[in-house]
C-alpha cells in the first residue's frame, strides 16, 4: 500500500485553507496533517509535524511565505510548493525569491466552481503536490554562514569535439526551471556574443515577475519577446505567455499561436525546430528540469544537424523528465549541472578560446597514430 502524502497547508485566508484542504483530502493518496495561518506557524508546524510537503501561501501576516520557506529550508528541509492567487508584482517577485530560498514549484490557487478552468486547475494542483512530494530536498545554509571551505568546487568543463562558431543559444525549461535559469544567466559575462532564446513553462501571470527577478542577477538585458524584433547578441528573450516563439531567416523573433506541441504553448519543441531550420548546427540547445518530453526529439534533431546539445544532469534536476527523455534518445552531447552549463556556454561561444584550442587539436590530429 502506498504511504499517504502528509501535507501541511500554510495560508492566512480561512476560505482558501478550507478549499485547499477539501481538494487535497478528496484524493485518497493525500492527508492534510496541519493548518498554519501564517509563516511563523508554518515554521513551527514543519518542525513538530514533519510533513512530507508544504503548500505555502506567499502573502501572510507575521511572517510571509518567502521568509517561512527560507527558515524551513535552513532547519527542517521539506518540499515546498508556493500557491498564490495574486498577480501583484510584489507577490510574484516574492514567489521567485522563495524558489531561490528552496521552494521547488509554484502554482496558481485552484479556480472556484463555475470557473472555466476549474477542473483543469484542480487536477494540476493535485498532480503537482503528488509529483513534488517525491522530490529529495537538501538543507539550505544561511548565506552568511557559508564558508569557502564548504562550497563544492565546480569541475572544469571539457568539450568533446572542436567547437564551432555558435550563433544562437536556445533553452527550454519547465518545473523547477527558474532557479536553474538564475544560476545559468548569472554565470554569463558582459559582452556575451550571441542571443539567448528561452521557453519556460510557467503559470499564468508569473512571467513578467520572473523576468524582473532574473534581471537582478545578470547584467545581460532580459526581454519578453515581441513579434518581428531583431535578436541581438548578449540579449535574453523569453517566449510570451501562451505564444510559441521561434526565429525567422532574417534573424527576427517570430511569435504566433500555432497549435500546442506536446500539450503546451509556448513549446520548447517549436523553438528548437525553428532554430535548427535557420541556424543549422551553429547553435547550442539546452534542455533543463521539467515534466514531460517537450523538446526532447527536437534536441536530437539539433544534434543530428551538428548542433551542440546539453541537458541538465539528474542530480541537479527537480524533475528529471524532459532531460531524461532526451538522454534516452541519445540527444545530449553533454549532461551538466547548472553551474557547468554556464561555464560551458562561456567557453563554447568564446571565439578566441575556439581558435586557440582548434589549432591545438588540429596539431594533435595531424600526428601519426
Amino acid at each position: 500500500m502506498t504511504p499517504l502524502i502528509r501535507v501541511l497547508i500554510a495560508d492566512d485566508s480561512p476560505v482558501c485553507r478550507y478549499y485547499l484542504r477539501h481538494i487535497l483530502e478528496t484524493d485518497g493518496d493525500i492527508m492534510v496533517v496541519g493548518i498554519a495561518v501564517n509563516g511563523e506557524e508554518a515554521v513551527r508546524f514543519a518542525e513538530r509535524l514533519k510533513p512530507g510537503l508544504i503548500v505555502m501561501d506567499i502573502n501572510m501576516p507575521k511572517m510571509n511565505g518567502y521568509d517561512a520557506t527560507r527558515r524551513i529550508m535552513e532547519t527542517n528541509p521539506v518540499p515546498i510548493i508556493i500557491v498564490s492567487a495574486s498577480y501583484d508584482t510584489t507577490d510574484v517577485k516574492m514567489t521567485f525569491h522563495a524558489m531561490e530560498a528552496g521552494a521547488i514549484a509554484f502554482v496558481n490557487k485552484p479556480s472556484g466552481e463555475g470557473h472555466p478552468d476549474h477542473d483543469e486547475s484542480l487536477k494540476d494542483f493535485v498532480n503537482t503536490v503528488k509529483l513534488m512530494s517525491e522530490v529529495k530536498v537538501v538543507k539550505r545554509w544561511p548565506k552568511t554562514s557559508i564558508s569557502e571551505a564548504v562550497r563544492r568546487p565546480i569541475p572544469e568543463f571539457r568539450y568533446k569535439r572542436i567547437p564551432k562558431k555558435i550563433k544562437l543559444v536556445a533553452i527550454g525549461a519547465s518545473t523547477g526551471g527558474p532557479p536553474v535559469l538564475q544560476t545559468i544567466l548569472s554565470g554569463l559575462q558582459g559582452g556575451f556574443p550571441v542571443p539567448v532564446l528561452i521557453v519556460q513553462h510557467i503559470a499564468k501571470g508569473f512571467l513578467k515577475g520572473m523576468v524582473e527577478w532574473l534581471q537582478h542577477t545578470t547584467i545581460l538585458p532580459i526581454l519578453i519577446a515581441t513579434d518581428g524584433e531583431h535578436i541581438l547578441p548578449g540579449h535574453i528573450y523569453f517566449a510570451p505567455e501562451d505564444f510559441n516563439m521561434g526565429v525567422d531567416s532574417a534573424g527576427k523573433v517570430a511569435i504566433n499561436r500555432t497549435e500546442l506541441e506536446n500539450g503546451v504553448r509556448p513549446s520548447v519543441s517549436y523553438l528548437f525546430h525553428s532554430a535548427v531550420n535557420v541556424f543549422g548546427g551553429d547553435l547550442v540547445g539546452i534542455l533543463l528540469t521539467g515534466m514531460g518530453r517537450d523538446g526532447a526529439e527536437e534536441l536530437r534533431f539539433m544534434k543530428d544537424r551538428g548542433g551542440i546539445t546539453i541537458v541538465q544532469n539528474k542530480e541537479s534536476s527537480v524533475v528529471y523528465g524532459m532531460p531524461w527523455e532526451a538522454v534516452k534518445l541519445n540527444a545530449a552531447t553533454y549532461e551538466l549541472s547548472p553551474e557547468m552549463i554556464a561555464q560551458a556556454l562561456e567557453i563554447l561561444v568564446d571565439r578566441n578560446y575556439i581558435n586557440t584550442n582548434s589549432r591545438i587539436e588540429n596539431e594533435i590530429l595531424k600526428k601519426p597514430s
